[in-house]
C-alpha cells in the first residue's frame, strides 16, 4: 500500500499545534435561515455527500514508530460524521456579540488528534432568523493545492444544491507499525537528507528542520532581519481568544483607488494602518513619526474588479505599515511605494486545484496565506494580514443564503492578533482573532476601521 507522508511544512504545523497555538484555518459564515431550510440533518447530508471532493477530511495523522520519519496520512476506519459536525445554540438574546464570544471559545480548543483534523459547528438561535456555520480545519490538512478547505465545496451558486456523484467510500487498510518503520528506514538509506531531518527532530528542533528542508527546495524564503516586538501585538500569549468582526463596502475601496491612484490592496492596507495607529494611540503606546508595524501580507492577487471565485497564486512579502504617520494620504503613499518595491520579492504559491471546483475559494486561499506567512522566521514581523477575494454573487448552503463570511486566522508564535479579510457580494468582511489576555480591547478595532475608512474617503473628496 502507498504511504503518504506529511510534507515538511505540514509536519511543522502539526508539531506547532500544542498548548497555546491551535493551528487551524477557521471560517464563520452567517446565513439567512428564516424558513428553516438548513438544519443539522441537512447540513450533515450535504457535507457527507461532498467529502469525496476533499478526501483528506476522512484521513487522520498517524505517527511513525520511534519518530523515524514524519507522520503519515491514513484513512480513519472509524470515521463518524457526527463527531465532526456539531450543534451549538446561543443563549437569548442571540445577538452578534454572543456569536463572537462563542466563536472565540471554539477557537481556543484544540482539535482531536485521534481523528481527522476538522470540526464544523451549526450555531443556531441567532437573531433575525439567521444561523451560523463555524468551521475549523487544521493547517496541516489544507494546502490549497492538493487539499482544499471544506467550505470550498459545500457552497452553491444557487438555492438548489448542485448534484454530486455518489461516493462509495471504503477506508484503505492501515499500514502496521512494522511497515511504517521499514518504510522510514528505507527512506533513510536512500536519502541522506532524511537522516539530517531525523537528527534535528530527535533533538527537538523541528521548526529548524522544516525550514531547512523548505529552503532546500526553494519554495520559501528565509528571514532577512529581525524586528523589535511591538506591544501589544507581540509576546507570550494565553490559551484564550477574543473574536470580533468589521464590515466595509468594496465600493469604498474602489473609490479610494480611483481618487488616490492606488491598488485595492494598498487601499485596504492604508485603512488597516489608520485603524492600528488610532488603536495604539488609544492604548498610550509611544509613537514617533518613524514607528511602523511590520506585517506579513500574503495577499492573493486582487483584480481591479474582482469577480472570480479563485486565484492562481498567493504572494507574500513583509511591509512596514507607517502607523507613526498622521497624514492618511502620506501613509497610503508610503504603502504604495513599499508594495511596488517588494513586487520582485513576492513568492508565488500555486493553487491550481482551486479552479477545478465551483464554490467558494477564500478559505483555501487563507490557508495558503498562513502557510506562506509561517515561512518567515520568528521575530521578523509583528502581524499577519490575509486577504482573499471571493465571488460577488450570492452563495448558498442547503438552500440558505450566505449573508456574510469572516475568516478566522490562527495566531502564530508570539502573535497576539491576526487580521483576515474576505470580499463577498459587494462587501469586505474582516475577521479579527486575538489573544484574550493581550488584546482585551479588541472590540474597539471595528469602529476604528470604520473611522479610518471615513478618513481615507474624506482625503479622496
Amino acid at each position: 500500500m502507498a504511504i503518504t507522508r506529511l510534507t515538511p511544512q505540514d509536519a511543522s504545523f502539526y508539531a506547532m499545534d500544542a498548548g497555546v497555538h491551535p493551528m487551524y484555518i477557521g471560517s464563520l459564515a452567517i446565513l439567512d435561515n428564516d424558513d428553516g431550510a438548513l438544519d443539522y440533518d441537512r447540513l450533515s447530508a450535504i457535507v457527507e455527500r461532498r467529502l469525496s471532493l476533499v478526501p483528506r477530511y476522512r484521513r487522520k495523522v498517524r505517527p511513525v514508530p520511534f519518530g523515524l520519519a514524519r507522520p503519515v496520512w491514513v484513512d480513519d476506519g472509524d470515521f463518524d460524521i457526527g463527531f465532526h459536525i456539531r450543534r451549538a445554540a446561543l443563549p437569548r438574546p442571540g445577538n452578534d456579540a454572543r456569536l463572537h464570544e462563542r466563536v472565540a471559545q471554539l477557537s481556543a480548543r484544540r482539535l482531536d488528534r485521534a481523528r481527522p483534523l476538522w470540526e464544523m459547528y451549526l450555531i443556531e438561535g441567532l437573531s433575525g432568523g439567521r444561523c451560523a456555520i463555524f468551521t475549523k480545519s487544521h493547517a496541516a490538512l489544507v494546502d490549497g493545492d492538493e487539499a482544499l478547505e471544506i467550505g470550498h465545496v459545500i457552497l452553491d451558486s444557487g438555492a438548489v444544491p448542485r448534484p454530486v456523484a455518489d461516493d462509495l467510500w471504503l477506508p484503505d487498510d492501515q499500514p502496521s507499525d512494522a511497515e511504517l518503520a521499514l518504510d522510514a528506514l528505507g527512506r533513510l538509506a536512500r536519502d541522506p537528507g532524511e537522516g539530517v531531518e531525523l537528527v534535528r527532530r530527535v533533538v527537538g528542533d523541528v521548526r529548524d528542520a522544516v525550514d531547512a528542508t523548505a529552503r532546500s527546495v526553494g519554495r520559501f524564503a528565509s528571514v532577512a532581519r529581525s524586528v523589535p516586538p511591538l506591544a501589544p501585538l507581540n509576546g507570550p500569549i494565553s490559551r484564550e481568544r477574543r473574536f470580533d468582526v468589521a464590515r466595509t463596502d468594496l465600493a469604498d475601496y474602489r473609490t479610494i483607488r480611483r481618487g488616490l491612484g492606488c491598488s485595492i490592496n494598498d487601499a485596504i492596507l492604508a485603512v488597516i494602518t489608520g485603524a492600528l495607529r488610532s488603536w495604539l494611540v488609544s492604548r498610550r503606546e509611544p509613537l514617533t513619526g518613524s514607528t511602523v508595524v511590520r506585517a506579513v501580507v500574503p495577499m492573493s492577487v486582487y483584480l481591479a474588479e474582482p469577480a472570480s471565485t479563485s486565484a492562481s497564486e498567493v504572494s507574500s512579502f513583509r511591509i512596514d505599515l507607517p502607523v507613526g504617520e498622521p497624514n492618511p494620504v502620506i501613509r497610503l503613499s508610503h504603502i504604495g511605494h513599499a508594495t511596488e518595491a517588494h513586487a520582485h520579492l513576492r513568492r508565488g504559491v500555486t493553487a491550481r486545484t482551486l479552479v477545478r471546483l465551483s464554490g467558494f475559494a477564500p478559505a483555501s486561499l487563507h490557508a495558503l496565506s498562513v502557510r506562506s506567512a509561517s515561512s518567515f522566521g520568528p521575530h521578523s514581523f509583528n502581524l499577519v494580514i490575509t486577504n482573499a477575494p471571493g465571488p460577488q454573487n450570492p452563495m448558498y448552503i442547503g438552500g440558505a443564503r450566505m449573508l456574510e463570511m469572516y475568516p478566522v486566522s490562527p495566531l502564530l508564535r508570539d502573535q497576539a492578533l491576526s487580521i483576515g479579510l474576505t470580499s463577498y457580494d459587494g462587501k469586505v468582511y474582516y475577521g479579527l482573532n486575538a489573544d484574550r489576555a493581550s488584546v482585551g480591547d479588541l472590540g474597539v478595532l471595528p469602529g476604528l476601521l470604520s473611522e479610518s475608512m471615513e478618513e481615507m474617503l474624506h482625503a479622496c473628496a
